[in-house]
């Protein structure tokens, strides 16, 4: 009982610890290189997407207000929602399966919130303030002038970014269009998209500037899962204990067995979570590989063979003294599970119906005999047009014998569009095989059978079948 009240337990310190701030240093090397392509052509695909349009529509557009996404160029409704839950499941599938594989590489080289972060935002505040050392050094010294336009300066910057990443994040659920009409418009005619693009920004600078690597080691749902995708053979950053220990400086003259690592804390500078490798796997990891090149620099400069730290995976790094040889099976097993899905969801989104329709018996009616000796059945049928295009349609039965009567003459559809038509299908009594009889009705677009549709087709019992 006392040590839940001594002011020097653990529990106590925890408690009481305030947020200790990362300072990072400024990352250099081959990786930071590799990082820095993939991250800017991200960023740049992230901000041309919403205003590149194929065919009239949004390359990518994700309209959940209207229901209505766009993606390649290709419009999709509600109704095709099976295509969106493959895709997802794919999604899930290829988290686990990447993660497994190739641990949290998509944290560091790929996210979002990683490369806004330490492609963006940081690098200003390197500019500004300068390297790691410098910016503790003004955080922690006294007040000044100088320190007070630093801050006004670094912070202002941050806003205007997050403003602007807000607009784009609204292109890419409302379109570039509406967002034109709410940045040219008054601002009283559109309360609520601006609204909303305030909020965005406030969100994004509060992530930014202040969240920071809190979203990664607390906050995302996806880091948090890391403890149960991982296993023995996944590859991720780490630290080869064989070869690095026991660690030590750097001696002329050493006489006891030490290790590669020269514990320069190189790697724990450049961490942009604050962690130290070296302590084993660890969830606050993103796999930004910074340790990496950091290390590299320092075995370059002593002679020792480089990736002391690397992409190892805990069978990897079991051997004793070396590091044992590896198996792709593994990795080339899943990859290629993921091709194959991959090709599956590609396959349903290209190859989608053009026309979205809906075919029901009018309600409340049956067959009606008519004076010329044909039986007719009357129906409604609801089209959606998909195509991207306007388009010219007509309806046809796949049974010969059966003809088709328009009530009302619809024969097209807008880009977009919809209607609503109805038809009587018409069979002659004589060629009446039974009461109830399955038709097959076919919607024809420029001698293009684009959907089949399947209904029944009621006539009056024959003397046979009475």
């Amino acid at each position: 009982m006392g040590t839940l009240t001594d002011e020097n337990s653990d529990f106590t310190k925890v408690r009481k610890e305030k947020r200790q701030w990362i300072y990072a240093k400024k990352p250099a090397g081959k990786l930071y290189n590799y990082r820095q392509w993939v991250g800017y052509s991200l960023l740049l695909f992230l901000f041309a997407a919403p205003f590149i349009k194929v065919n009239g529509n949004p390359f990518l557009i994700f309209n959940i207000i209207e229901r209505k996404f766009s993606i390649f160029g290709s419009v999709f409704y509600p109704q095709d929602l099976h295509i969106f839950v493959f895709g997802m499941l794919i999604m899930m599938v290829g988290i686990v399966l990447f993660t497994a594989v190739y641990g949290r590489v998509w944290c560091g080289w790929t996210c979002p919130q990683t490369i806004f972060m330490e492609l963006i935002f940081r690098r200003i505040e390197y500019f500004i303030e300068g390297d790691w050392i410098l910016q503790r050094k003004l955080n922690e010294g006294p007040d000044s002038d100088i320190r007070a336009w630093k801050k006004i300066l670094k912070h202002a910057i941050f806003f205007a970014i997050s403003f602007f990443i807000s607009n784009i994040f609204l292109a890419y659920i409302i379109g570039v269009d509406a967002l034109y009409k709410i940045m040219a418009d008054p601002v009283d005619q559109h309360i609520v998209g601006f609204a909303s693009i305030m909020v965005f920004t406030v969100a994004f600078y509060g992530v930014f500037a202040h969240l920071r690597e809190i979203v990664c080691t607390t906050l995302c749902p996806y880091g948090r899962l890391q403890g149960v995708l991982l296993d023995e053979k996944s590859l991720t950053v780490a630290y080869d204990v064989n070869r690095g220990e026991p660690r030590g400086k750097l001696k002329k003259q050493v006489t006891e067995q030490q290790g590669d690592c020269v514990d320069c804390k190189l790697c724990v500078h450049v961490c942009p979570t604050g962690i130290d490798i070296r302590n084993g796997t660890q969830l606050e990891c993103v796999n930004c590989t910074a340790c990496i090149d950091a290390c590299d620099v320092v075995m370059d400069k002593i002679g020792k063979p480089k990736r002391l730290i690397g992409f190892y995976s805990m069978d990897d790094l079991s051997g004793e003294g070396k590091v044992v040889e590896k198996s792709n099976t593994r990795a080339i097993a899943y990859s290629a599970i993921l091709v194959v899905l991959t090709i599956l969801f590609a396959f349903l989104l290209f190859n989608r119906s053009k026309i979205d329709a809906r075919l029901l018996r009018a309600t409340g009616s049956s067959y009606q005999l008519r004076e010329d000796g044909l039986v007719s059945n009357l129906y409604t049928l609801e089209l959606l047009n998909k195509s991207g295009s306007d388009i010219q349609f007509k309806i046809e039965c796949a049974d010969d014998r059966i003809g088709v009567q328009m009530v009302n003459n619809i024969y097209d559809l807008k880009k977009e569009g919809s209607a609503t038509l109805s038809f009587f299908l018409l069979i002659d009594k004589s060629d009446i095989g039974q009461y109830k009889q399955h038709v097959k009705v076919n919607i024809v677009s420029n001698g293009e059978i684009v959907e089949t549709l399947k209904t029944t087709f009621i006539a009056p019992p024959t003397k046979k079948q009475r």
